[in-house]
């Protein structure tokens, strides 16, 4: 079995652009999506990467091309911070049900999570430590349509935690 997923990922090419054909929200469009409102930012420099995994721990922040082999959902949108105003990512997903929404402000723009510059955050806004979160508690529900969901950003307070920026 582990050979096959070995086999399988190597088939696909890892790319940051993965997913996210199949992430990218059309203009008019009325299916399946996360409008996402980010809330939190540190500063307005860097990217924003939206990706949408499957609800279970087994998959949640799992390898795109693992994902991608088995059929499993994964999605990805990245865009540039905008300089002002509020900010709103689409995600496409699927179809309705409940996926993980994981949301990197990338500051430095290397496209990885660097712990000491960047800030996370996942749909739910659970509380978070040194591992990941459940993928339970980084889920939300979807309908048909367009499901508004808000992701607060969190940062590296201190040595040892991470939370929202206080105000």
């Amino acid at each position: 079995m582990i050979g096959a997923i070995i086999l399988a990922s190597a088939a696909i090419r890892s790319t940051p652009d993965l997913g996210k054909a199949e992430g990218q929200c059309r203009a008019q469009e009325n299916g399946p999506a996360y409008l996402v409102d980010v809330k939190g930012l540190k500063d307005r420099k860097g990217r924003l990467k939206l990706e949408l995994y499957p609800a279970n721990d087994a998959d949640f922040l799992a390898d795109d091309n693992i994902l991608i082999s088995a059929g499993k959902p994964f999605r990805r949108v990245e865009e540039s911070v905008p300089s002002s105003g509020t900010v709103q990512l689409c995600i496409r997903a699927p179809g309705p049900g409940t996926y993980s929404l994981s949301l990197l402000h990338d500051r430095d723009g290397n496209r990885r999570f660097s712990v000491s510059v960047d800030g996370i955050g996942f749909a739910g806004n659970p509380k978070l430590g040194w591992s990941k979160p459940s993928a339970a508690a980084a889920s939300a529900p979807v309908g048909n349509g367009p499901t508004h969901v808000s992701i607060i950003v969190n940062y590296r307070r201190g040595l040892f935690s991470f939370g929202p920026l206080e105000k």
